[in-house]
């Protein structure tokens, strides 16, 4: 996150303490992801995971624990807990908890590494602080999952070694009998052998044909015709651009699924038009700032052109008009932190870049 939206937000921050009174806290939020395919990362195929336990444990110099809570991920697989006063969370970690509800998934047989809490800002005697995704697993990778390039094969079977010869009784000596009486043969008659085969006369010798005329020579192909180069996709790899970016002219190609003169009242619902009016288009609600509200709506319909940009992106399209929705129905600070996930999901969490190329 640049220098400009620190400052932004400590303003908002400040405006919000006004709100409802200084008070000490610190916030700790994050999400958890099934990892279907066991492969210890976030792919296409994951998704956020409701209804799984995660533990915040703090420790202190010597590796004694001084504090633990617990809270439940929500439909959308975030967890938020809430810390009264100031205290020191600078060697705590979160971790999927080892007998956490699966609700109705079913992936939950292991848990992934634990992750450090990241302090993103501290203003006055506010402090939030973000978690990497967690991961939990299925007992087994699901069939539709890629297969290993180096399997492992099965060790060898060992073989039985053949069991030891054990002496045995020496046999009988063997007593002279009677000579056996000698072996007539029969008398066989004479080989039979069959009469010699004629003759045939030879075959006469094939005629000889006239060559064949040569093949007429066709005139050679034109060259093919040049095709103007593919625009760039990056639709099918992780990509997380800012609002600066999509108002920029040369990355005008990347509005696909949106028109900039979309309005408002069309892409979030009934909501948004109550809150901006019926005129406002999503290129306007770009340049918003100054105003809580209007820095929601920002960043919201930035991470609307990102879930259509992009698969990997952490918000899909229906998930950004619910996060949106929700935070217009509730209160101002519930509207700071949804702007700020947003915020934080379209500058690529310090992993995703913005890999716009300009528009030809």
């Amino acid at each position: 996150m640049d220098w400009s939206h620190g400052l932004l937000f400590a303003a908002l921050l400040i405006t919000a303490a006004a709100i409802h009174g200084a008070q000490a806290y610190a916030m700790v939020s994050g999400a958890v992801f099934c990892d279907q395919c066991k492969d210890g990362q976030i792919s296409l195929f994951d998704y956020p995971i409701y209804g799984m336990k995660v533990r915040v444990t703090c420790a202190d110099s010597n590796g004694q624990t001084t504090m633990s809570r617990e809270e439940t991920t929500n439909l959308f697989g975030n967890y938020v807990m809430r810390f009264d006063g100031t205290p020191n969370l600078s060697n705590c970690f979160a971790q999927v908890s080892s007998g956490s509800e699966q609700g109705s998934t079913g992936c939950g047989a292991a848990a992934g590494p634990a992750q450090n809490l990241r302090l993103m800002f501290s203003v006055f005697d506010m402090e939030i602080y973000f978690v990497d995704s967690l991961l939990t697993q299925p007992a087994q990778p699901m069939s539709f999952c890629p297969k290993s390039a180096n399997p492992v094969s099965p060790p060898a079977t060992p073989t039985t070694p053949p069991a030891p010869v054990t002496p045995s009784t020496p046999p009988a000596p063997v007593t002279p009998s009677t000579p056996p009486a000698p072996v007539t043969r029969p008398i066989c008659p004479p080989p039979f052998r069959l009469p010699p085969m004629p003759r045939f006369p030879p075959l006469p010798p094939l005629p000889r044909f006239p060559p064949l005329p040569p093949l007429p020579r066709f005139p050679p192909l034109p060259p093919l015709p040049h095709l103007p180069p593919m625009p760039p996709m990056p639709f099918v790899e992780a990509t997380a651009c800012p609002h600066q970016s999509w108002a920029m002219p040369e990355y005008k190609c990347y509005w696909r699924a949106l028109n900039q003169d979309t309005k408002v009242a069309v892409a979030f619902g009934p909501l948004g038009a109550r809150r901006y009016g019926t005129d406002v288009t999503l290129w306007q609600g770009l340049q918003g700032r100054g105003d809580l509200y209007r820095t929601l709506l920002r960043e919201a319909t930035t991470a609307l052109l990102n879930s259509y940009n992009s698969l990997q992106f952490p918000y899909n399209s229906v998930s950004v008009v619910t996060h949106m929705n929700y935070a217009l129905m509730g209160s101002p600070r519930s509207a700071l932190l949804t702007a700020f996930r947003f915020m934080r999901a379209n500058s690529g969490s310090g992993n995703v870049t913005c890999k716009f190329t300009p528009c030809k």
